[in-house]
């Protein structure tokens, strides 16, 4: 299993989305079409293109697992920072 994107490939802006209806969180690395997933835990999925980079994490019921209302970021190397209005 290869984590990430070999040197050079291009990576696109990382991506959190949350979908208040459905209580899934996803974690987007890269933008790129997947191929295959791994659910790691109950719940929780690995998603991978077709070089079996990984692509995002999905976690499902993710209120059930976290404090989904806060969310704290440090020491990461921002280029840009864009934030969409909370879902209540």
């Amino acid at each position: 299993m290869q984590l990430f994107s070999q040197v050079g490939d291009h990576l696109d802006g990382m991506k959190i989305s949350y979908d208040n209806a459905t209580d899934p969180l996803y974690i987007q690395l890269a933008d790129r079409a997947s191929v295959d997933s791994d659910e790691i835990n109950s719940g929780v999925v690995l998603v991978f293109d077709a070089n079996d980079a990984l692509l995002g994490i999905d976690v499902q019921h993710v209120s059930l697992r976290a404090d989904i209302h806060n969310l704290s970021v440090s020491t990461l190397p921002f280029g840009e920072l864009q934030a969409a209005e909370a879902c209540s």
